[in-house]
């Protein structure tokens, strides 16, 4: 890894890190705005939907199949936790609180975008995750380990199925004739 890319990595997480803070600080301060659930609600819809799309776009059916397997893994999960676990919500509306789904949903399509094609597309999809996750303890959904540890579920299915994508970009040939043997090889850029 190039120190560029180090150093991106050490800048967003630098970025990260402030953002949690800024959200420790103001959580409560939108807690009565129906927009930030619902646009965490759209996101949960939104970037497995993007995760999937991504892998028609480029054909990648192996990615499909990988996505698939990953996100069934995760439904069944946070599903089964929830039914027996039954820890209720902060807002006491019913005992499907842990571990959320929203977060865990999110994060296994971000973690599926970063593992199969890149941090590169990774580190904009788990922005959007923590958001969401930002989201469902701002409605009173959730609390933070509820959050965590969808997101560790997400992630965690994941990385059970999905390997990096490789684009077929080298192409090694061999010939032969009457008393030579030849070996050829094409890198496309």
């Amino acid at each position: 890894m190039n120190s560029y890319r180090i150093s991106i990595i050490h800048f967003s997480i630098k970025k990260l890190i402030l953002c949690c803070i800024i959200f420790l600080v103001t959580q409560h301060t939108f807690s009565q705005d129906k927009t930030i659930e619902t646009s965490g609600d759209i996101l949960f819809v939104a970037l497995p939907a993007a995760a999937l799309g991504a892998t028609f776009i480029k054909g990648d059916s192996k990615g499909t199949w990988q996505f698939t397997k990953g996100f069934l893994t995760n439904v069944a999960v946070t599903m089964s936790l929830k039914l027996l676990i039954d820890k209720q919500r902060p807002n006491m509306e019913n005992n499907n609180a842990f571990p959320s789904g929203h977060t865990s949903v999110t994060f296994q399509s971000a973690s599926f975008i970063q593992r199969r094609y890149g941090w590169k597309y990774g580190i904009p999809a788990y922005v959007l995750s923590s958001y969401t996750g930002f989201t469902r303890v701002n409605a009173d959904k959730h609390d933070v380990i509820d959050i965590l540890a969808g997101a560790a579920i997400g992630i965690g299915s994941t990385y059970l199925f999905t390997t990096p994508y490789q684009q077929e970009h080298m192409e090694l040939s061999f010939g032969k004739t009457d008393d030579t043997f030849l070996i050829g090889f094409k890198f496309k850029f």
